[in-house]
């Protein structure tokens, strides 16, 4: 399966519709700290083999990290389980910020 990606624009304006999505931050606590995007889970991808179980499987579910390539990590690792809902942040929290778009600080 081919990988799915999001743009920053794409995101921010997904995100103001009703559509149920989830948003799962896969840096590390030493990254999270820095800033967030809102409403988003944070799951370390060392994790995520322990917590799939918790990944919805019919709702959009938004992978970022800081520049798209651990977030892509965590993509492929879903669709390989059989998740075909996930989709990357393509660059990551890097190019959400480079859009000007809000990071919540810790």
């Amino acid at each position: 399966m081919r990988l799915q990606e999001i743009d920053a624009q794409e995101l921010a304006t997904l995100l103001n519709t009703n559509e149920n999505i989830h948003l799962i931050d896969v840096r590390n606590h030493n990254e999270i700290i820095q800033g967030q995007l809102a409403k988003a889970k944070h799951l370390p991808l060392h994790l995520l083999p322990l917590k799939m179980i918790d990944i919805p499987k019919n709702d959009k579910v938004i992978f970022y990290c800081h520049s798209g390539a651990r977030s892509a990590q965590a993509c492929s690792f879903l669709n390989a389980k059989g998740h075909d809902n996930v989709i990357n942040l393509r660059g990551g929290i890097l190019n959400w910020a480079r859009n000007g778009l809000p990071i919540t600080q810790h």
